[in-house]
């Protein structure tokens, strides 16, 4: 998952600067909890980090939890929107209730790129591509 990250920003682009910042939302093993076991995140941001990537993240519940496991170098946000103000991609990594509500014109608006990996396929293609979104997902075109 972390190559299809790389590769929906660019690979080419991806260099080991800090220029490419990616939005993390869900941090945790499943929605609903602060259960770090077994999550996605913890195998996909070590990897995103080593290649440069800036990680700016989002969880409802975990975030605590996930400070004391992930890489030092991710900034936690409280709110979605500043955090992906400026952001090159959005990750929706956990299919917590609260993402599907999510004003979409409004967070592609915000961001440098408004690139969407959706590893949850939570979202229609055509609804996130009316929304302004260029938008990956994951088994399906």
């Amino acid at each position: 998952m972390a190559d299809k990250i790389i590769q929906a920003l660019g690979s080419g682009s991806v260099r080991a600067d800090g220029s490419k910042t990616v939005a993390i939302l869900g941090l945790t093993f499943k929605p609903e909890t602060d259960d770090m076991r077994a999550a996605a995140s913890l195998c996909i941001l070590p990897r995103l980090m080593e290649r440069g990537i800036t990680i700016r993240a989002h969880d409802p519940q975990g975030q605590k939890a996930a400070e004391k496991l992930l890489p030092k170098g991710v900034r936690y946000f409280q709110d979605v929107y500043k955090m992906c103000r400026g952001a090159d991609a959005v990750v929706l990594m956990t299919e917590w209730n609260v993402y599907r509500g999510l004003d979409l014109p409004k967070l592609a608006a915000l961001m440098k790129t408004a690139v969407f990996i959706d590893l949850r396929n939570i979202y229609e293609p055509e609804k996130m591509r009316l929304a302004g979104f260029d938008y990956h997902c994951v088994g399906r075109p």
